[in-house]
């Protein structure tokens, strides 16, 4: 029988692991000549392996900690939902993590120890993509809902659609993320970052379609995009750690 770490459990080994090992630091966005998704480092070799998620299941118990077995993650935005999710793009925010392109130091320890080689990576991608997407996730709840929605949905179409799907399911080739299922908080979080320049591994084409957005209008966008949903995707009943 598998054992689940506790988020309590998972926190209190932090310390310890960020005495171990510090995150280190890789210039992003902010320095001149950054490209986005550059194929280096072990991303490419994390890329060249089919991962196992079978063994990925192990290997992703310590992420289950907070991200929860369900890969549902948390709907006030703390954790994002992962079920789903391109095994690319996981990939690629891990190795970004690993190499402190993308700053999490919450995250890095666990994404540092947890998995060691490339097919790791791979085999941990893999099984979080095997997972349904939970219907069940954290929305818009503010005033005016109906109409948030219907101004993010106007710029959805007209800015996002492109690269992130008609559902949200964006584009595994490219690297672009599911967004359907998301949690709204988690959404309307990662976009101010990516706005006011403090997620360092953002595409510069994103960043030039937001960075004149309001923080009202990134409100109504994220309020539409965690709407979106992907029909065969979603989990038939209320996540419970296991595959549907």
């Amino acid at each position: 029988m598998k054992t689940i770490i506790s988020l309590g459990a998972a926190i209190a080994l932090l310390p310890a692991l960020a005495m171990a090992q510090e995150a280190p630091h890789k210039s992003g966005i902010e320095a001149k000549g950054y490209v986005w998704n550059a194929q280096e480092g072990e991303k490419v070799e994390a890329l060249k392996f089919k991962g196992d998620a079978k063994n990925g299941a192990d290997t992703y118990e310590v992420c289950g900690a907070c991200h929860l077995p369900s890969g549902a993650g948390r709907s006030d935005g703390t954790f994002p939902q992962l079920a789903g999710q391109h095994s690319t793009v996981l990939i690629k925010q891990l190795a970004d993590i690993r190499s402190g392109l993308r700053d999490n130091p919450t995250m890095y320890p666990f994404a540092k120890e947890a998995m060691v080689k490339p097919q790791e990576l791979a085999d941990t991608a893999a099984y979080i993509a095997s997972l349904c997407i939970p219907a069940d996730h954290g929305k818009y709840e503010g005033p005016d809902a109906a109409a948030q929605i219907a101004k993010g949905h106007d710029l959805y179409e007209k800015e996002c659609k492109n690269c992130h799907g008609v559902n949200g399911q964006g584009d595994r080739e490219k690297f672009y993320p599911v967004i359907a299922g998301q949690h709204y908080k988690y959404l309307l979080r990662q976009m101010t970052a990516i706005r006011d320049g403090k997620r360092r591994n953002a595409n510069p084409d994103m960043v030039k379609i937001i960075k004149n957005y309001s923080d009202t209008d990134l409100i109504a966008i994220s309020a539409f995009q965690s709407s979106l949903t992907m029909p065969g995707s979603m989990c038939k009943a209320k996540a419970t750690g296991k595959k549907k």
